[in-house]
């Protein structure tokens, strides 16, 4: 049995996506033998992102100004809009180094179930976006779950009025990945997303 103050660290690390109460209490412990300088400095940029951290006007990606680094750097290619369900999808994309257009956060996937409906993601923004004069072309990635393709789905309707290029990243099977060991839906996809060579 743990004493009050550990116990109280490992419920609230444990709160944390994807960290359940072995790890919370691995973590606790470790926290636990840190200096308290580092210590302080996790619990310190905790607060400063919860005081500072705000949505971008234009994108709604996290930013500390009103409008976020990518959405202000003149370089960008703005004829492109790449939508994604969080920020950080973005962040995943940015790292590629390939991607040189402009972003849309939803803040979220289309879920009805979950009471997620369009009215609460950041659907009429982007609508609006697409409408500007220079924007060629809306890049949908979401994710290739259900939601993320009841999302896409839903996005072709709002948008194809709009007489924008619409188009879905491609899926498919994974660099070095072995045909012998993917599933079914996954070699579906990179069968339908084939491209001549």
């Amino acid at each position: 049995m743990t004493n009050g103050i550990v116990e109280n660290l490992i419920n609230e690390l444990s709160r944390l996506p994807g960290i359940g109460r072995k790890t919370a209490q691995r973590l606790s412990f470790f926290i636990m033998g840190m200096p308290k300088a580092d210590a302080a400095s996790i619990a310190n940029a905790i607060i400063e992102i919860k005081e500072k951290a705000r949505f971008c006007r234009e994108c709604f990606n996290i930013t500390e100004d009103e409008t976020c680094s990518i959405c202000s750097n003149t370089s960008r290619d703005r004829s492109r809009i790449c939508v994604v369900e969080e920020p950080s999808n973005l962040i995943v994309i940015e790292k590629t180094k390939t991607y040189k257009g402009l972003y849309h956060v939803l803040l979220g996937a289309l879920s009805p179930i979950d009471g997620i409906t369009p009215d609460r993601l950041k659907i009429a923004e982007l609508s609006e976006r697409a409408k500007a004069d220079g924007v060629s072309e809306v890049i949908i990635a979401t994710n290739p779950n259900t939601k993320g393709e009841t999302t896409a789905q839903y996005l072709l309707e709002v948008l194809r009025p709009l007489g924008v290029k619409i188009t879905r990243i491609a899926y498919g099977l994974p660099i070095g990945g072995d045909i012998e060991f993917a599933d079914e839906v996954t070699l579906s996809k990179a069968l339908e997303g084939r491209r001549e060579l």
